[in-house]
């Protein structure tokens, strides 16, 4: 039976590297409510400068928004196999959304990335991503390279990375979202895990939580 997973953890806690990797390995779909936005802010239409404001201000995009945007995708023929959520739910009224929506249909894996704020401004500060591909690029030196080594777009700062955005995106994420892991923490398909090494060691740690929890909600 499908399941879906979802990946939790502040902003900068590798969420989205996590999710594309596990979506990879497992062969199931990799949806980003943050790729979403971004698609709708690019597009220029009057629901994208809606959210871009938020974004911008470090915010979050309205319950009602995201819940009809992630019901859309997950009606899709590719998500019946089960996807890996990545930024989404981020509320406590958008958990008990997708709890109504899911009508125990699948397996819901929850995986928390635990991060201290210092590591998440230290990323996120070093963090560009192309403005052609939307490839996200993690540097750690104080030269920063100006293009894109798979499409050769530019590499930019987006604008929710700046420190004052950051540091709001992360008070609007003790408030509204951190309560997700009381939510979801009596459950015996949650888990938490150091976010905090090398991508390929915490890639190791989600799927081995996956292997452990998946086969009994699939069952």
């Amino acid at each position: 039976m499908p399941f879906h997973v979802i990946i939790l953890g502040p902003p900068g806690a590798g969420k989205g590297t996590q999710a594309k990797r596990l979506a990879g390995t497992r062969g199931i779909s990799h949806v980003s409510t943050g790729d979403m936005f971004r698609e709708a802010v690019q597009s220029g239409t009057a629901l994208g400068k809606q959210v871009k404001i938020v974004l911008d201000s470090g915010g979050l995009v309205a319950d009602k928004i995201v819940i009809d945007i992630v019901r859309e995708r997950l009606g899709q023929p590719d998500a019946r196999s089960g996807v890996v959520l990545d930024g989404f739910p981020r509320t406590l009224s958008q958990a008990q959304d997708l709890d109504e929506l899911l009508n125990d249909r699948y397996g819901l894996v929850v995986i928390d990335l635990a991060v201290s704020d210092e590591d998440i401004l230290l990323r996120l500060s070093n963090r560009r991503m192309c403005e052609k591909c939307g490839t996200i690029f993690g540097l750690t030196d104080e030269s920063f390279p100006s293009v894109c080594d798979r499409c050769g777009g530019k590499l930019v700062q987006r604008s929710d990375d700046e420190e004052s955005v950051v540091r709001r995106r992360l008070e609007v994420y003790r408030r509204d979202t951190e309560p997700l892991i009381d939510f979801y923490n009596e459950r015996a398909t949650f888990r938490g895990i150091g976010g905090t090494d090398i991508p390929d060691v915490v890639a190791a740690a989600v799927n081995s939580v996956v292997d452990e929890i998946a086969p009994a909600v699939g069952s």
